[in-house]
């Protein structure tokens, strides 16, 4: 049993730039297991402080643990999701609410996200980018070029949409079956990024204890203050690469304990369409639509919770 008292604040380091230029905001730890965003954060801190690095223009602002109970117990949640249903509320009922309650106001004053996290298993780094530009109702955008063009500054090459357009499909699914879901938990903090009119990209540098995700992590965070223009250093340039952009088109829910994979999956795995891809309790076989992949399956899903989902390709970002 763990005796820390519960975290009572976040620590926040601020560096304020003598001309002005963009606001970034860059988090690390909001998933309490996933750490390569704090050490990547403790360094550009120590570049800055030893005078290694400058910043010249607009402010860097950078949280290194964001869910401090989740990073206090070594685990991904402190009593539940941060990058889950994130907003404000006069009436918290757990700690991620009132971490929420501060983060949100800071993620309003800034213009640009770097969100650092990390994966459970072997994987290529990727990072999860915000929809085309649309009027709608869900998810309505106009910076999306913008987004597109700091994604791409970051140095990797797999890109990751359609986040919140297939949670909202899943939330639907959950109603039918009588559940009270709520497509606004789908929110988290990219998406509270550009509900506040800036933009947001989550860097999934790697696996949790992948010694370069730290590295990937520092070097993300270089990229982005030179694409911001926010510093004179700059980041090493290096070989082009074709960019790989996958859609998430549905999440498929666990439904039973009972449930289970037809073999051991790993994310981003390529699946033929036709695939058996797991079994229901009842023997029911889930298949591949289409050809494409299999993203995020967790063998240890909760029952009615995300246990794997679908992907196809993307014409975004498809050029060189």
């Amino acid at each position: 049993m763990n005796d820390n008292p519960t975290p009572s604040s976040l620590a926040v380091y601020q560096f304020a730039g003598l001309q002005t230029g963009p606001k970034l905001i860059v988090l690390g730890a909001v998933h309490g297991n996933e750490t390569c965003g704090a050490v990547a954060i403790q360094k550009i801190r120590q570049d800055i402080e030893s005078g290694m690095m400058h910043i010249d223009r607009g402010t860097l602002t950078m949280i290194p643990i964001t869910n401090p109970l989740a990073y206090q117990n070594r685990r991904r949640e402190g009593q539940r999701n941060l990058n889950r249903n994130m907003r404000v509320t006069s009436t918290p009922q757990d700690f991620e609410d009132l971490v929420c309650n501060v983060l949100c106001p800071m993620l309003a004053a800034h213009d640009v996200l770097l969100d650092l996290h990390s994966f459970h298993t072997p994987g290529i780094p990727f990072a999860m980018i915000g929809p085309p530009n649309n009027q709608g109702n869900l998810e309505p955008f106009s910076r999306a070029n913008e987004e597109e063009d700091f994604a791409l500054s970051l140095g990797i090459h797999r890109f990751v949409e359609g986040w919140l357009d297939t949670y909202a499909r899943g939330v639907t699914e959950r109603q039918v079956r009588g559940m009270d879901a709520n497509v606004d938990y789908g929110i988290g903090t990219t998406e509270t990024m550009r509900r506040f009119g800036g933009i947001g990209i989550t860097l999934e540098c790697g696996q949790h204890e992948d010694v370069s995700a730290p590295r990937l992590a520092y070097t993300a965070i270089c990229k982005a203050l030179s694409h911001l223009g926010m510093t004179t250093s700059t980041a090493s340039s290096e070989k082009q690469h074709r960019n790989q952009v996958i859609q998430i088109y549905r999440v498929v829910d666990r439904l039973h304990c009972d449930d289970q994979f037809s073999r051991e999956w790993r994310s981003f795995e390529s699946v033929k369409q036709g695939d058996l891809i797991a079994y229901r309790k009842d023997g029911t076989a889930l298949s591949a639509e289409q050809d494409g992949w299999i993203v995020f399956p967790n063998p240890n899903a909760p029952v009615d919770q995300e246990w794997f989902y679908l992907a196809k390709t993307s014409s975004r970002l498809s050029v060189d």
